[in-house]
Formats: structure tokens, sequence, C-alpha cells
């Protein structure tokens, strides 16, 4: 399947430490389930059960979603509360 044949999604998770974890995928639902309840999610946030989605964005490819995930965890805890303050779900 074509990389572009599918929207990728980047998102931010707020964890039980009020830690923030960025990350990228195709299926959020799915992807926030094994952050939660399974050993496929990311190894940062299986020791801060629970995590909460607090940010998504989609974007057009994986390529884009990447250097979006990469911009965001370039930012400033101050600049990413500022982006999760900002974020609307309902524009998704």
């Amino acid at each position: 399947m074509p990389e572009n044949s599918f929207p990728w999604f980047v998102y931010i998770l707020r964890c039980k430490d009020n830690s923030l974890y960025t990350g990228i995928t195709t299926n959020p639902d799915q992807r926030l389930l094994e952050h939660n309840h399974s050993t496929k999610g990311a190894k940062y946030t299986r020791g801060r059960r629970p995590v909460y989605l607090v940010y998504i964005e989609q974007q057009d490819s994986r390529s884009l979603a990447s250097s979006r995930e990469y911009a965001i965890k370039r930012l400033n805890r101050t600049d990413k509360e500022a982006l999760i303050r900002d974020f609307e779900f309902s524009k998704i």
C-alpha cells in the first residue's frame, strides 16, 4: 500500500507522572490502547500508565508526520503545553 493512501497522525500523550510523550501512528485509537494495555506500547510509557491523549493532528504521509513529530519533540515544555492548551479535539 502506498504511503499516502491513508493518513498519519502525530499525537501527544500525558503520562501518569505528568510527563509528555510524542509519537506517530496511522490508528490513534489502537495506538492509545497499546500504550495503556500491551507490550507494544513505547517502553517510555509502559512505566507511566495510564496515559491520556491530549493532542493529535493529521498529516498526509509518514514523512510529514515524522518531520512534525521531530519538531514537536524539540519544543520546550512550555511550548508543548501551549500547543496542547490551544488544541481543540472538535477540529479533528
